[in-house]
Parts: C-alpha cells; sequence; structure tokens
C-alpha cells in the first residue's frame, strides 16, 4: 500500500481502520466459501449414473467406496441411501434425510458473517461519517470567525472518506454474500435431486434385478 493510501486512510478517522478490518475478513470468509463449495460442486448427474452402473453389476461395496472417495454433500446423501439399500422405503428416506441435515447447514456456515459485514458497514461509515461532521463543527467554534479552510477541510476528509469506505466494503460484501447464496442453492438442489434418484433406483430397479437374480435358480429347477 502506497503512502497516499495509508494517508487517506488516516485521514478517514478511527473507522476507516474499522472498515479495512472488516474488508479483510469478508475477503477472507469469501475466499474460504468460495474454495469449499467448488470442492463440494460435482456433477450429480454423471455421478449418480456411475453408482446406477455400478449397482447393476451387483458391487455395492465399489459404490460405496466411491461415495466415501468423492466429497461434498451429494455423495453422501448417496451413500446414506445405499447403507439402507435393502431397508423399507421410509428407513431410507429417514436416512436420507438425516444424511442432508447433516451436511446441507455445512454449506451455509460463514455466509451469516458476511451479510452482516455488508449490512454493517454503511452503519460504521455513518458513525464515521458524524465523527467527521463534529470534528468539523469543533474546528469551526474553536477558530471562530478566523476559522480557515484548511482547518474544516479535515472533518470533511473524514466524513467523505468514511462514508465511501463503508460503500466500498458494502457493496462487494453483498454481492459476494448472494453469490455464495447461488452456489448453496445449486447444491441443495443437487443434493435433493440425487437422494430421490438413488432412492427410486434402489426401491425400482434395484431391487426388481434383486427379485429376478434370485428366482432364476428355481426356475431353473422346476424345468429340469
Amino acid at each position: 500500500m502506497s503512502p497516499l493510501d495509508l494517508n487517506l486512510l488516516a485521514r478517514g478517522g478511527p473507522m476507516m481502520w474499522v472498515l479495512v478490518l472488516m474488508a479483510v475478513i469478508a475477503l477472507v470468509l469469501f475466499i474460504e466459501r468460495t474454495f469449499y463449495l467448488h470442492r463440494g460442486q460435482i456433477r450429480s448427474t454423471a455421478f449418480v449414473n456411475g453408482i446406477k452402473n455400478i449397482l447393476a453389476k451387483r458391487r455395492i461395496v465399489e459404490a460405496l467406496t466411491l461415495c466415501e472417495e468423492t466429497p461434498g454433500p451429494v455423495a453422501a446423501v448417496v451413500k446414506a441411501a445405499l447403507i439402507h439399500a435393502h431397508d423399507d422405503e421410509v428407513r431410507m428416506r429417514y436416512a436420507v434425510q438425516e444424511a442432508a441435515v447433516v451436511e446441507l447447514p455445512a454449506l451455509e456456515r460463514r455466509l451469516g458473517s458476511i451479510a452482516a459485514i455488508a449490512q454493517v458497514a454503511p452503519m460504521v461509515g455513518l458513525l464515521g461519517t458524524v465523527l467527521g461532521m463534529a470534528t468539523t463543527f469543533h474546528a469551526f467554534m474553536q477558530g471562530g470567525q478566523y476559522a480557515t479552510a484548511q482547518a474544516l477541510s479535515q472533518g470533511m476528509w473524514q466524513a467523505l472518506l468514511a462514508a465511501a469506505g463503508s460503500l466500498v466494503v458494502a457493496i462487494p460484501a453483498h454481492l459476494s454474500y448472494h453469490f455464495l447464496q447461488g452456489r448453496v442453492r445449486a447444491l441443495v438442489r443437487d443434493v435433493e435431486w440425487a437422494g430421490n434418484e438413488i432412492m427410486r433406483y434402489l426401491l425400482i430397479d434395484y431391487r426388481k434385478a434383486e427379485s429376478s437374480i434370485e428366482t432364476l435358480p428355481a426356475t431353473g429347477s422346476v424345468e429340469s
């Protein structure tokens, strides 16, 4: 940061340093959440289709291993359904919902902090503006009729820089929050679709294939 930037921060008063701290926290949270959500974002359609292909070959252990090796809530929900593949629909659905309840709150973690920074930053800037105006009036009262423009400009600089700094922090924070919220909603839709799709497959196609395989030896014995 150049000396000019530091000089502007100093002219903005104490609230400018509070805004700088808030900006750094918001940036760190945004980067951490972006990487976390990117890691959990997978091609859910391709993943579920791959699980179906593995189950069609009667390799449920391999399907569970693939779920464990795949990060993200989609894999966790599919794994919960596979563990209860031979249970009734109520138990399977309860297991899938329980896995979703565990996974989904982690997606929204720290988003509230970014939203809070976006909402509080303008208030901090307003406080800085009020302090700057108070400094201006104090300088005016101290100087009386001979108050110079230089003496009055210090408070005006503080008021204007605090207001501008608060908007510089609040606007990107708002955009970051809504961007991350969109990513979370996309993941939630993937989780809901994957859970319903794998349950439908296990309850209908997978069990139908199992029943047909179990009836093969009996059919052969009758024909012989």
